[in-house]
């Protein structure tokens, strides 16, 4: 925790301006939506900083994302099985996906906490361009949509008709999203809901799948932070 802290210090200390004006847009549109503002929050890091995921590897995670999340609604296990062998996901589950995907009788809570993964997953698929927009985090994503394309064409289709947004977009979001995250927090700590309708469990989904994206201290997917 001390580490990451002296990270995030480091990285505000070199804020250039290309990040502080990102900042600022942020900023202003949390104002416009009447979204209270921490101007304490730093800026992220610039864009020459980070370096994106491959095409390849976000969209395997996609992948075995909207799986996982699939069974935590509900998937029958023999159905999950079928899927985890057609779409040759195996490798590509994290230690603790593994674990849910092959427990026959997963908890309650456990099946909840995988299901939320659809967001983290439709986070990505906007990454690979295949949702036009994120919008403001405040309603869960289109399950129906999502779940189609892990249905209507192979691994190696979906990959390839992907394109990666430019790290200047991904980055914008990742900032955004930060500042969304916050405010969310601060209301759960202050004992209120949400403001304007924020989603908490979408917000940290989204929060969750940028800050993987852009390589948040180079954490793998089961160790991402969120820090606010």
């Amino acid at each position: 925790m001390i580490e990451r802290r002296e990270a995030i210090e480091e990285a505000a200390d070199r804020a250039t301006p290309e990040a502080l004006a990102r900042k600022a847009r942020s900023d202003q549109r949390l104002r416009e939506e009447g979204i209270p503002v921490n101007a304490n929050l730093p800026a992220i890091e610039d864009v020459r900083r980070i370096t994106i995921r491959s095409k390849t590897e976000i969209a395997w995670r996609a992948l075995a994302l909207l799986v996982v999340a699939e069974k935590g609604a509900g998937l029958d296990q023999e159905t999950v099985d079928e899927l985890v062998t057609d779409l040759d996901l195996s490798p590509h589950f994290t230690p603790k996906e593994t674990a849910f995907i092959n427990d026959p009788n997963p908890s309650q809570n456990d099946r909840v906490q995988f299901s939320w993964r659809y967001e983290a997953a439709w986070t990505l698929l906007w990454a690979l361009g295949y949702v036009e927009s994120l919008g403001k985090p405040d309603k869960i994503c289109d399950v129906q949509y999502a779940t189609n394309l892990i249905r209507d064409r192979s691994p190696k289709a979906f990959i390839n008709k992907a394109n990666v947004q430019p790290i200047e977009r991904i980055v914008e979001e990742a900032d955004l999203i930060y500042r969304y995250h916050w405010a969310v927090v601060d209301a759960r700590v202050n004992h209120r809901e949400p403001p304007t309708g924020l989603n908490a469990s979408v917000t940290l989904e989204r929060h969750y799948a940028l800050n993987w994206l852009i390589g948040y201290m180079d954490q793998d997917w089961d160790d991402v932070s969120t820090d606010t």
